[in-house]
C-alpha cells in the first residue's frame, strides 16, 4: 500500500491528515483515498483552535513524537510535521 498521505522532509515526516471534529471518541479511521489523507476524528469541537490542540496531543501520545501544525489551522485538511521518519510514522500508525 502507498501512503500518500506520508511525505519524507529533512525535518521530519509531513502526515497529511483529514479531522473530523466533535466525534465520539479520538482515533483514526484509516485512509481517505478520494483526499489521499489519514482520516482522524477528534472528541473536541473546532472551536477556538481546541480541536487543533487535541488532534496534536493525540497523534504526539500515539506517535510518541513531536507533532506541529504547519497548514490547515481553520480547516479540516491539515499538514502535520512529525519529527520521525516516514517509515517510523506507518510503523507506530500501524499501517
Amino acid at each position: 500500500m502507498s501512503a500518500k498521505f506520508l511525505k519524507e522532509t529533512k525535518d521530519g515526516t509531513l502526515l497529511l491528515v483529514y479531522v473530523q471534529p466533535k466525534a465520539k471518541k479520538n482515533e483514526i479511521e484509516g485512509i481517505d483515498e478520494w483526499r489521499g489523507r489519514l482520516k482522524v476524528k477528534i472528541k473536541a469541537p473546532p472551536v477556538e483552535g481546541k480541536a487543533n490542540k487535541e488532534l496534536v496531543k493525540f497523534l504526539s501520545k500515539l506517535l510518541d513524537a513531536e507533532v506541529s501544525i504547519l497548514r490547515g489551522e481553520t480547516g479540516r485538511e491539515k499538514d502535520l510535521l512529525v519529527r520521525l521518519s516516514a517509515e517510523e510514522v506507518k510503523k507506530r500508525l500501524g499501517l
